[in-house]
């Protein structure tokens, strides 16, 4: 019964939450709006930015994904912020993320530097050559991909499934060579559980587009790093979790440093950003405890493809 209350009191929640971003951005389109906003008091939307992000730091645990993911798209879609000063804060939004969870996830053992290092070579590297590729590019033309990659990401969550532990007979060769294997302790059953990867190469080169995604609209790339270090490499669900958050320090580090370089980090977009998302993280943990995140999952895929859509439509002039 308490559950039941739980998840329906959370069910509200979000729903009001909908409803606050679908007000805000089909008023923020409106030329009054416009005007309106440019005579509010300089706190009031880093006020609405920071309660907006603490309730999207709660969805973002409880639907299980990082929370730069949501945080780019939702706020270009529904505040009155230039897309290249969202991007920019996107970055550190999920780098700041990462940065508080890497140093408990190396120590332990969860996080693997050996499978980091090379991943985080291409990726940071894709990252620098996407920021500068998206900040060259005109908005509307970024616009359009970011709508296209946001449905893309919609699709992927709810078709992708996750393997605890990969079955995988034999190693390719790039992947001994690299050393690319291990083990960890898992603490649920008090198993040693060895693993190495597969299909090495391939997930390397997916990397060069996850890297090149992620600094281009300033998302972080958990989506993405999870299911090809789980599903393509054959790494253990709980090192390629915690390997993909360590990478998101390294990868947006690197594409952080070109927005930041280009001006397009503004200190009252992105800190209350960052503590309304981390505040809202902390919250959620407590949540998760007694709620069923599916239905915010599911929740959340929904919002993905209403303001993916929202994007590819900005984009195309509609």
């Amino acid at each position: 019964m308490r559950n039941r209350f739980v998840n329906s009191m959370i069910l509200l929640f979000i729903l009001l939450f909908l409803f606050f971003i679908v007000q805000y951005g089909f008023c923020a389109e409106t030329a009054s709006a416009k005007t309106a906003a440019a005579t509010k008091p300089w706190w009031f939307w880093p006020a609405i930015l920071f309660i907006f992000c603490f309730v999207l730091g709660i969805i973002a645990v409880l639907a299980g994904v990082g929370g730069g993911v949501l945080y780019v798209p939702l706020v270009s879609a529904f505040f009155p912020f230039h897309l290249d000063f969202v991007r920019g804060a996107g970055l550190f939004v999920a780098l700041s993320g990462a940065l508080a969870a890497g140093p408990g996830l190396l120590k332990r053992n969860l996080a693997n530097l050996r499978l980091a290092l090379p991943v985080a070579l291409i990726a940071s590297t894709s990252a620098i050559g996407g920021a500068f590729l998206g900040l060259s590019l005109p908005t509307n033309i970024v616009q359009i991909l970011l709508g296209a990659t946001i449905l893309f990401i919609a699709v992927l969550l709810l078709t992708s499934k996750n393997v605890e532990y990969p079955v995988v007979t034999k190693q390719d060769a790039i992947g001994l060579a690299l050393g690319l294997h291990g083990s960890y302790l898992e603490e649920s059953t008090g198993q040693i559980i060895e693993w190495k990867t597969k299909n090495t190469l391939a997930g390397l080169i997916l990397f060069i587009f996850i890297g090149t995604v992620a600094g281009m609209f300033g998302l972080g790339a958990g989506w993405a790093n999870l299911p090809v270090l789980n599903l393509v490499m054959g790494v253990p669900l709980k090192i390629a979790v915690a390997t993909s958050k360590f990478l998101l320090s390294i990868t947006d580090t690197s594409a952080a440093w070109i927005y930041l370089n280009r001006g397009c980090v503004i200190p009252l977009i992105t800190i209350p950003s960052i503590i309304g998302l981390m505040l809202g993280s902390i919250v959620g943990v407590k949540i998760l405890a007694k709620a069923k995140p599916a239905l915010i999952r599911y929740l959340v895929i929904g919002v993905l493809i209403f303001a993916g859509g929202k994007a590819l439509l900005k984009g195309l002039g509609h």
